[in-house]
């Protein structure tokens, strides 16, 4: 009984380069105003809080954004993989639209805050959907290209953040609505306008799966997290050995266990399958990805405070000298696009990201009070090379890597490792630096009690020295430093030592980042090389559905029957190997059979089974001399592989490629890696990545036509 084939792999899947800058640019719009809303609010928050009556409650508005927008990123990836993406983008977009209005009617401190958790939740999917949509449209070959836009949109949020949000704070009144309001209001019409590109251009063939949804875990996740982020941005305020703080951990750790047990007991339908972690470039990614994001934020977020403290800028104009870091991000992350498109090889840039970073850190670590401006510049410039160089592949070789079917839970999961780096090392690195702050502070004005300048200035202005006594006297927490704007009162010989005490205080932050940037270096330096495919995930997703409807519409009975059979039928080799381009062997397999009567064999291949194992392949005759289309067992369930006719004829992709996991071929799923860009089965018994560290075929993939 046959029945009828979907169209031919990658038929409706393949767009053409104006169809993906099209929708690129709705995920781009998308994507600005979630990290341009964290800038802009935060350079308005003291404005903001004076004006709702909440300064001490201030950092809950932040708080409540970076609980949810993180807690929702993982659950993002996970749910887009079953149902699709783009009732997720769509619905992240209408959320953070609906939080920005609440946000900007916000009556209170506590109602921005609840209103910023509803945004929190919109900006958690349009980070990490973003590069699955891209993944879906764009084959990992030709997707660096065109994930380095995303970098610049992070970059140019961080410039014009500040600058927007100075000028709104500034302004007491735009067209009858105060002017900080407009910060939420201003997003409504960019949204509206990515949501309506998106829905309009955005067309992604998806077929549900079937399976749990991992409710247990997604609660697990959140009794885990939400305790960790609070004490994380609260505990320099509470003290990190509060009854408050320890409750905190207390209630994380538990939560974290529980997630490990929900995860364990979902096996493949978990939110975040463990057996992806025996993948090596997505264990290597994820821990690389945390180490940065710990380096990465928690060292730059200094610099900002550096550039207004030390240099007496404004927010705005801090904002306009972090250009250099912007254009290095997007100088780096645009060469790195172009030349993984060329050469295909992406694993030298994160390294030689990693060691810009390094290095660019070490120099911070040297700035000083009375460093020239430009030299700081300059080395913002190599930071943003190195973030640019180290960012954009190394979610590449993740996608690359995965699963066609779990490049949401693949992508996303190393966004949220990445976030929770960037918490972490905020937290921390916030703390060593109010730590170190008095006494450093202390320290420079012992030493230049001795100089003439600052005697004469301290007769002159006693005053001036009781207020840097009182600023700097409030501890790990900033006491008194929570506004240091009294600092341009002061004449410059008694402001100066408060200024070099800072920059002493910054250079230890920015050496504690090298250091974590080491460990970052030498967990990237395992990161493997796999060669990219030529496949976009949605193709490959096509071709597995293809395939498998192809498996049903066998017209034979014989060949139905032979397909049941466990040995393969006996065929000769094949009188001209050229013939069937793409078939290669391995170690194990037969040669690639002749073709019959007004029929095509297919070759065998082994299928992957869950343990690794290969089972039996098996040939089929196909019913139409088209095409041959090939089938495995998927790479979690195994199974015998075999091939079989599809009754409309449908063809694989033009350029020679094969169903990405057609037979499980997919590092976290089954197979190691991909040859000329296209999958390619490891040797040594099926042996995988995923289970073990499998080497790769010189020969290209067995179920290749």
């Amino acid at each position: 009984m046959s029945t009828t084939a979907p169209p031919a792999a990658g038929e409706d899947t393949v767009l053409t380069h104006r169809q993906i800058l099209t929708i690129l640019g709705g995920l781009m719009m998308a994507m600005f105003l979630a990290a341009l809303d964290q800038t802009i609010v935060s350079t308005a928050m003291r404005t903001i809080a004076d004006d709702l009556g909440g300064f001490s409650l201030q950092a809950w508005a932040t708080t409540a954004f970076l609980i949810t927008s993180t807690i929702s990123t993982p659950l993002y990836g996970k749910l887009s993989d079953i149902y699709g993406r783009k009732p997720f983008i769509l619905f992240s977009i209408g959320i953070f639209i609906v939080g920005s209005v609440l946000c900007g009617i916000a009556t209170s401190i506590y109602e921005l805050a609840a209103f910023r958790a509803v945004q929190g939740i919109g900006a958690g999917g349009l980070f990490s959907l973003a590069f699955a949509i891209i993944g879906d449209v764009v084959p990992p070959r030709e997707r660096a290209k065109y994930q380095g836009y995303f970098l610049a949109v992070f970059g140019t949020s961080s410039v014009l953040g500040p600058v927007l949000g100075g000028f709104f704070a500034g302004a007491s009144s735009i067209l009858g609505v105060t002017g900080w309001r407009w910060i939420f209001y201003i997003n409504v019409p960019i949204a509206l306008a990515a949501f309506l590109v998106v829905m309009r251009v955005l067309h992604i063939p998806h077929r549900r799966q079937d399976h749990r949804i991992d409710w247990p875990g997604a609660v697990a996740l959140i009794v885990c997290l939400v305790p960790l982020l609070t004490v994380a941005e609260q505990g320099r305020e509470w003290g990190w050995g509060d009854v408050k703080s320890l409750a905190c951990y207390g209630i994380g750790f538990v939560g974290l266990v529980l997630f490990l047990v929900a995860e364990t007991a979902y096996k493949d339908e978990a939110l975040l399958p463990m057996r992806l972690f025996r993948g090596r470039t997505f264990s290597v990614a994820s821990i690389g990805s945390f180490i940065l994001g710990m380096a990465m934020f928690g060292g730059l977020l200094t610099l900002p405070l550096y550039l207004q403290i030390v240099k007496g800028a404004t927010p705005t104009e801090a904002g306009l000298m972090l250009l250099p870091l912007v254009l290095g991000i997007m100088t780096g992350s645009i060469v790195s696009g172009q030349v993984i498109a060329r050469a295909g090889r992406y694993r030298i840039f994160p390294i030689i990201g990693s060691v810009l970073m390094l290095a660019a850190l070490a120099l911070f670590s040297r700035i000083g009070a009375d460093t020239p401006l430009w030299r700081t510049m300059l080395i913002m410039a190599l930071m943003g090379l190195g973030l640019g160089g180290n960012m954009q592949p190394v979610i590449t070789a993740v996608q690359n890597a995965a699963n066609p079917r779990e490049i949401g839970v693949a992508t996303s999961t190393v966004t949220f490792f990445r976030s929770m780096g960037g918490t972490l090392g905020a937290a921390v690195f916030l703390s060593v630096l109010f730590s170190l702050l008095p006494n450093k502070i202390k320290s420079a004005y012992t030493a230049a009690g001795a100089t003439p300048d600052f005697q004469q200035a301290a007769r002159a202005h006693p005053d001036q020295l009781k207020a840097i006594q009182a600023a700097s006297g409030g501890g790990s927490s900033g006491g008194g430093l929570s506004d240091t704007s009294f600092l341009e009162k002061l004449d410059t010989a008694i402001s100066h030592p408060f200024k070099v005490g800072f920059s002493d205080s910054m250079a230890t932050v920015f050496m504690v980042a090298a250091g974590i940037m080491v460990v970052g270096l030498i967990v990237i330096l395992f990161l493997p090389e796999i060669p990219l495919r030529s496949m976009s995930a949605a193709q490959a997703r096509a071709a597995e559905d293809a395939a498998a409807a192809g498996s049903a519409s066998v017209t034979d009975p014989a060949a139905a029957d032979a397909d049941r059979s466990p040995a393969h039928s006996p065929t000769s080799p094949a009188s001209d190997p050229a013939s069937a381009p793409g078939a290669g062997r391995t170690p194990d397999s037969a040669p690639a059979s002749g073709p019959a009567a007004g029929a095509h064999s297919a070759p065998a291949y082994s299928a992957v089974s869950s343990n690794g194992s290969g089972a039996a392949g098996h040939t089929t005759s196909h019913s139409d001399p088209a095409a041959a289309a090939s089938n495995g067992g998927s790479g979690a369930n195994g199974g015998s592989g075999h091939t079989a006719g599809l009754a409309s004829g449908a063809l694989a992709p033009a350029d020679g490629t094969s169903p990405a996991n057609g037979g499980g071929a997919h590092e976290a799923d089954g197979t190691a890696a991909a040859v000329d860009h296209v999958p390619a089965h490891a040797v040594d018994g099926g042996a995988h990545e995923a289970d073990g560290e499998a080497r790769l075929s010189d020969t290209p993939p067995r179920h290749a036509l």
